[in-house]
């Protein structure tokens, strides 16, 4: 397949060790930009990194022979530049804004600079690929897909926009034939990737701060699905029936004329019991040991791509009884006084809705997930940018109403600028003229939060904790004694 990686970049990462040039990652820590970084310097390039926040990838960053410095300061491009001349690329993601600093002296040194997205199509290009793709269930799908072909002795390179549990890491390294990563469609470079076989778990409108509108959106997620040789989409979503062209579908609501099916049986607050269908044709009931309708689909795709790859079912299934979520997606923490804390990544209605749909679940069929069987749902959501909280709030509002109590913090900016009248309050507003008898808090700062949290939850609470910002450090500091990683089996056995 033709390359579209920048044929610059892709000749000076072709070239030998000696020649290659020294890579530099602006905001290295990041969970994409640190994945690329381990695997270039895996592969024996030189590498450095640049992040301002401490943390554990920081850490095992560093003991892969990366250097890492602790600032986003001009010095760090002049120390680069007196060992490294020019030979050196400059790596950045769309974060990376074009006052940072770095990037500003890189400029003036005339080097080569270069997004992310180039660096992941370079290494796409060099193995069989899976990529995927969509507004929703991308990490999962991923996570799931490597976890699949690891059972099926498939060790592939893997590239994940979050932490698999199967390597407790978001990213392995292999010398395998086969590259399984996700695309992210925040920015639209996912349009330079040409996969093998590419997966959209769904679409619908996302990343208003990048999209005009859901056609804008469209039109970039036609433009990959051009790109990729293979292209297995999800029937359920309307969008994708009507708007992109594939190779395969699966689904979990239809068989007929429906390559690949999953469809469910019995499912509780803990698993889907589901019947497996392949060309219409009964394969076998399995036990997917993971709730939530919306996982039931991600595991239908990360099947479906499995067997487009080669993989038997019967290998498969090996790995089914091992699947489990990424960090941050549906995740037992612990007990904090006898209330469950559960913490996950939703950010969109749609995930809300879908984090909610678990937690609603377990406490209807009454699951004793842990010593307590709980009684009540407590969300706290924090927003995640100031654009989607504008397009999305009274879609917010009709999420969150689905519980009993709703603390909703401050909007992480995630560096936007504040938008004039738009605020974490402007939902609950929304969510009170909904819903008015609901218990609603609205706190201004993370000491108030905590403040409210002690005060008005109970025993036997389900707290659920949602949001992609810092949402979860935050509450860390009230859940202290319990957070340690582990998982439900091995932290919340009875």
């Amino acid at each position: 397949m033709k390359s579209y990686v920048s044929l610059d970049t892709e000749a000076k990462l072709k070239n030998t060790q000696e020649q290659s040039p020294h890579i530099h990652f602006i905001g290295i820590g990041g969970i994409g930009m640190s994945a690329l970084a381990v695997i270039l310097a895996k592969k024996g390039y030189s590498i450095s990194g640049s992040d301002q926040k401490k943390s554990l990838t920081l850490k095992e960053l560093a003991e892969n022979q990366i250097h890492i410095f602790p600032t986003q300061a001009e010095s760090n491009i002049d120390k680069i530049f007196k060992v490294h001349g020019k030979n050196i690329l400059i790596v950045r993601s769309s974060a990376i804004h074009e006052d940072n600093l770095e990037l500003c002296k890189a400029k003036k040194y005339n080097l080569r600079i270069t997004h992310r997205s180039e660096i992941l199509a370079f290494l796409i290009e060099q193995k069989q690929s899976i990529i995927v793709s969509g507004s929703h269930g991308k990490t999962t799908t991923s996570t799931y897909i490597t976890t699949l072909f690891s059972y099926a002795n498939k060790n592939p390179t893997a590239i994940i926009g979050g932490i698999v549990p199967l390597y407790k890491r978001n990213h392995n390294f292999s010398d395998g034939e086969f590259l399984i990563a996700e695309a992210d469609e925040s920015d639209g470079s996912l349009v330079q990737f040409n996969p093998n076989i590419g997966v959209i778990t769904n679409l619908e409108l996302e990343h208003v701060d990048h999209y005009k509108n859901l056609e804008d959106l469209i039109k970039t997620m036609q433009q990959f699905a051009q790109k990729c040789e293979y292209l297995i989409t999800n029937f359920d979503c309307e969008n994708l029936k009507d708007n992109i062209q594939n190779t395969k579908w699966f689904s979990i609501q239809k068989i007929s004329n429906i390559d690949f099916a999953l469809i469910p049986k019995e499912s509780n607050g803990c698993e889907i019991i589901a019947d497996y269908y392949e060309q219409e044709k009964f394969i076998d009931t399995i036990k997917i040991p993971i709730p939530g309708i919306h996982n039931l689909s991600n595991t239908i795709a990360a099947i479906a791509a499995c067997r487009l790859s080669g993989i038997l079912f019967k290998d498969i299934k090996k790995g089914i009884d091992n699947l489990q979520l990424p960090l941050r997606r549906f995740e037992y923490k612990g007990l904090w006084k006898k209330r469950l804390i559960v913490e996950d990544y939703a950010h969109h209605p749609s995930e809300i809705d879908a984090a909610i749909s678990i937690a609603s679940s377990i406490i209807k069929t009454k699951q004793n997930l842990s010593k307590i069987s709980p009684k009540r749902l407590v969300t706290i959501f924090q927003p995640h940018r100031y654009s989607r909280t504008n397009t999305f709030q009274k879609e917010f509002a009709k999420s969150l109403s689905k519980s009993d109590l709703v603390f909703i913090t401050p909007i992480y900016s995630a560096g936007e600028a504040e938008i004039k009248g738009i605020n974490h309050k402007t939902i609950g507003y929304e969510l009170k003229k909904l819903k008015p008898k609901l218990e609603i808090y609205t706190p201004d700062n993370n000491k108030n939060l905590i403040k409210l949290i002690k005060e008005h939850t109970i025993e036997k609470d389900l707290i659920l904790i949602m949001g992609a910002g810092d949402i979860n450090i935050i509450c860390a500091n009230l859940f202290l004694k319990l957070i340690n990683n582990k998982s439900i089996r091995n932290n919340l056995a009875a």
